[in-house]
């Protein structure tokens, strides 16, 4: 593209998003050329109008060997509010090519739990690098939140808050809002705390802007609140925030005192990211990022296939012992692939069901036994279908009634065995603390591939089908 078109081509000719809200390729394409051909002001022109989020997207929809030369082009527009919309792996890749004192100013311009999200993926030795370029206060509140477990509240709140004692005034709460330049613009709520700083309550922003300036704090305010403890899971967390519908709430420490808060915001992207998660899992995915480098996705699935490959060995193993009637009557190797595969597909179905149960919440303790026997209504009421349906299909086309009878029989079953494995397989490793979605599919996928394979030829064996 010539530098003529370049400048013919207005950002709105362009595209920039499509009814979708994403960018579209001819302007992803335009900003391209533009740094390419080193119009670097054309770059920018097109880039401005952008939200932050919108500028994340283009560096994610850029190459990894452009968005260096992107980064330079537009250097100060992508400022920390672009970095805290970004992808994880573009922004490491981004961040690793800035100065330690570079990404101190980033972090300082960021609400304490985005900033967090940048440090925490750096190097140790990069980490000390940036904190000691930072700021006291910045640094203090940066290592309290590293010092959290990973995706616990801790590392997810935020310490910008408004907190007033609740022998105030509405009046003098309103006074210290207006007075204080350096408190957060973000909030809906304001917390109220007693001597210990320990929340008792909290006041929203209508309730502040519609009650006369003379009544007490204590009087107006809910004292019912969802308090967050500091080391909770953030899947626990974004639970409680679809279960009580919060919009914000306070986090305290082991002691209760305030120590932060959560938006509604930052749990988006927990939920966002948690969805995604468990399938990822099942599928021994790794993070299922396409930015991710091509080594590390590697790395992650070939472990996984390694994993399943004792699987498919066990199911092998079964099929040797019985090598010679399945020479004597050949057609048991044509079915017994459908008996495992419909078991395996079975079984996956109730896996995705029962891991986002118990992920939600929906499945305790309480209704294990009723969820089992769901399940077992099921599988028995599907395994009956199939297995009808592939013995009529099974005798109309080679026409033997035993090997009808076999085949659907073992289909039905495999059907059972799927539908107990994909309940009790996830149920036993949660309530062995082990991460159903990491670890279930080998399991389920062993059951049904094994027992298919034994079911169908041990039941031809008995009926002395090619003996």
């Amino acid at each position: 593209m010539s530098d003529t078109e370049l400048d013919q081509m207005t950002a709105e000719d362009a595209g920039e998003l499509d009814e979708d809200d994403r960018l579209k390729p001819e302007f992803v394409r335009a900003v391209l050329d533009a740094v390419e051909v080193g119009d670097v002001e054309r770059a920018r022109e097109l880039v401005e109008p952008l939200h932050p989020a919108d500028i994340a997207d283009l560096f994610e929809l850029t190459g990894h060997e452009n968005r260096p030369r992107l980064a330079h082009a537009l250097h100060d527009l992508v400022d920390a509010d672009v970095f805290a919309e970004m992808n994880d792996y573009v922004r490491e890749d981004l961040i690793d090519a800035l100065e330690p004192q570079e990404v101190a100013e980033l972090a300082a311009e960021l609400d304490t739990d985005d900033a967090v999200a940048i440090i925490e993926d750096l190097d140790a030795d990069d980490q000390r690098e940036v904190l000691r370029a930072m700021e006291p206060d910045d640094r203090a509140a940066i290592e309290e939140a590293l010092s959290y477990p990973e995706e616990s509240a801790g590392r997810l709140m935020q310490r910008e808050l408004i907190a007033v004692p609740e022998h105030w005034t509405v009046g003098d709460a309103i006074d210290y809002l207006r007075r204080n330049d350096d408190l957060t613009t973000d909030f809906w709520e304001i917390f109220v705390v007693d001597q210990r700083h320990k929340p008792i309550g909290t006041l929203q922003l209508s309730w502040l802007l519609r009650t006369p300036r003379g009544i007490a704090i204590a009087d107006v305010m809910k004292r019912e609140q969802t308090l967050i403890p500091v080391d909770m899971d953030q899947e626990e967390v974004a639970l409680r925030f679809q279960k009580y519908a919060l919009i914000s709430a306070a986090v305290v420490d082991t002691s209760g005192r305030l120590v932060g808060m959560i938006t509604v915001d930052d749990i988006v992207h927990i939920v966002q990211a948690e969805a995604g998660e468990d399938a990822l899992l099942l599928s021994g995915a790794g993070d299922g990022d396409i930015n991710e480098p091509i080594r590390s996705t590697v790395r992650t699935r070939l472990t996984w296939l390694l994993i399943n490959l004792p699987t498919a060995m066990i199911a092998a193993t079964i099929v040797g012992l019985f090598d010679e009637r399945i020479a004597k009557f050949a057609v048991l190797a044509q079915l017994m692939g459908i008996v495992s595969g419909m078991g395996g597909n079975a079984g996956t179905q109730t896996l995705a069901v029962v891991v986002r149960a118990i992920a939600t919440n929906q499945l305790t303790s309480s209704n294990t036994a009723r969820m089992i026997f769901r399940e077992l209504r099921i599988a028995a009421s599907n395994g009956t279908a199939l297995g009808l349906l592939v013995g009529a299909g099974a005798y109309v086309w080679f026409g033997n009634s035993s090997l009808a009878i076999v085949f659907g029989l073992a289909l039905f079953i495999n059907n059972i065995v799927a539908g107990l494995a994909g309940v009790l397989v996830p149920v036993t490793l949660d309530r062995m603390d082990v991460d159903p979605a990491v670890a279930s599919s080998v399991f389920v996928t062993t059951c049904t591939d094994s027992l298919g394979f034994f079911t169908f030829l041990g039941l031809a064996a008995l009926w002395g089908l090619g003996g």
